[in-house]
């Protein structure tokens, strides 16, 4: 996924203002992994992914919402900031190419 930027992040909190907690987690796991995924797309391929957009965050949520909902849900933003951790942390954990800390 492409470096999200502050706007990248307003987008999707808006995005998922209304939803519960375990849906909103569900949600925005999905939407990295899009986004991810449109980003690697458009590297190898030279043009955006036809669905989900360039790889930033702001694109993926766009091609599934155009237009912002509402006044902005801190709670909402709180929660796209520690899935985004999250999904960091997990795609930092995956690139590591040799066995368990304790393996050598």
């Amino acid at each position: 996924m492409r470096r999200c930027l502050i706007g990248d992040l307003l987008v999707a909190a808006d995005h998922v203002a209304g939803m519960a907690g375990a849906e909103r987690t569900r949600h925005l796991a999905r939407l990295f992994t899009e986004a991810h995924a449109a980003h690697r797309y458009a590297r190898r391929f030279g043009r955006p992914h036809p669905l989900w957009g360039d790889g930033s965050l702001m694109a993926r949520v766009r091609a599934e919402c155009p237009l912002p909902k509402g006044p902005l849900d801190l709670a909402a933003l709180a929660a796209v900031a520690t899935s985004l951790m999250q999904f960091r942390d997990e795609r930092r954990g995956s690139r590591t190419l040799v066995g368990p800390p304790d393996a050598c």
